[in-house]
């Protein structure tokens, strides 16, 4: 069962000046899958994250995300969709700096108005399977860009949304951290069926997901498949980026 299916999105700016930032582009995502999301600069990753969020209106075509047309949504049904459908893991983790790790994971809990002792319990037992609880009780600034960023996950998975979209999930983390953010991603996509697209230029990010989809000039360029060596997963991508010139 396809969780998301993008079909012929087109996204364009300017009115006098045309630019197709994302040309009539299809892909589904299935349920529990993990996706990376790889191009070049300015291929059209970004803009087609927003579309799929919401954020962004379409110009043309259609994106359903667990059979609702989002792009029918108006922006305040939009936004409520976002806030319970979906869930964001970004670049410099967007964590509150005036609230623990724990509160930073239980902020979506807490739009839902669910009783404190269960947002707690939900929030450890997600702390914990992601390796941080314990520093369930410290502020985001003592712990490390790692550790912000699995809370970020935790965050981002608490309220079992439909999609997790994660955009340049390890572009601020060293090459350990950003492997073991990438393991946890693997592990909730195998262990919770969490479907995830991860927008990435790193290829050994790109490389703990299932499946890569390559855009150049806002269309899909070419997709790969990961059989079960991981090294050799990751020489394909390598092989791929050289060919179009970059992520």
């Amino acid at each position: 069962m396809n969780v998301l299916s993008v079909d012929q999105a087109t996204k364009i700016y300017g009115n006098k000046v045309k630019v197709r930032a994302v040309d009539h582009l299809s892909l589904s995502v299935m349920e529990g899958e993990l996706v990376a999301v790889m191009g070049p600069s300015g291929s059209g990753k970004s803009t087609l994250l927003n579309l799929i969020s919401g954020i962004l209106p379409l110009t043309s075509g259609e994106i359903r995300i667990g059979g609702e047309d989002i792009s029918r949504l108006k922006e305040e049904e939009a936004a409520r969709f976002r806030r319970d459908k979906l869930g964001f893991v970004f670049q410099d983790y967007n964590l509150v700096d005036t609230l623990t790790i724990g509160e930073n994971i239980m902020l979506p809990l807490m739009f839902r108005k669910k009783d404190p002792d269960t947002m707690r319990r939900e929030a450890h037992f997600y702390a914990e399977k992601l390796g941080i609880d314990e520093v369930f009780d410290s502020r985001t600034y003592e712990v490390s860009g790692g550790q912000a960023q699995r809370a970020a996950i935790a965050r981002a998975i608490i309220h079992n949304p439909s999609l997790l979209l994660a955009d340049e999930p390890t572009g601020n983390l060293d090459s350990a951290s950003a492997e073991q953010v990438m393991r946890m991603f693997a592990a909730l996509n195998s262990e919770e069926h969490v479907s995830s697209i991860v927008v990435t230029h790193d290829p050994q990010t790109a490389s703990f997901c299932g499946r890569v989809v390559f855009i150049r000039d806002g269309k899909v360029f070419h997709e790969l498949y990961r059989e079960d060596n991981q090294l050799q997963f990751y020489d394909e991508i390598l092989g791929v980026l050289k060919f179009m010139g970059g992520a």
